[in-house]
């Protein structure tokens, strides 16, 4: 069994900074892609981010030269750091990771349980 656990959302003020951190354990074989969606009241969740296992990154428009995304191959972690943070950027963040489990011989999408970052005054 495959669980993604995200860590890190919260209250902040506009201006202000958080650390997102998601650790994938169980029967892993390996992972593709690991990234950073999220999903406003109302609204469609969105890709905020996401990393290659090489390392090659993609980012939303809105929030370029602002979040940076890493990962730690060891770790099976990937990370989230979000800078200058906006009342807009406030969304439930879910951690998403294309993951082949051990004897399964195919890639799937896992995604995390959710967390909350909120940016308000």
């Amino acid at each position: 069994q495959v669980q993604l656990v995200e860590s890190g959302g919260g209250l902040v003020q506009p201006g202000g900074s958080l650390r997102l951190s998601c650790a994938a354990s169980g029967s892993i074989f390996s992972i593709n892609a690991m990234g950073w969606y999220r999903q406003a009241p109302g609204k469609q969740r969105e890709l905020v981010a996401s990393i290659s296992n090489g390392g090659s990154t993609n980012y939303a428009d809105s929030v370029k030269g602002r979040f940076t995304i890493s990962r730690d191959n060891a770790k099976n972690s990937v990370y989230l750091q979000m800078n200058s943070l906006k009342p807009g950027d406030t969304a439930v963040y879910y951690c998403n990771a294309d993951l082949r489990p051990i004897h399964s011989g195919h890639y799937y999408d896992y995604w995390g349980q959710g967390t909350q970052v909120t940016v308000s005054s």
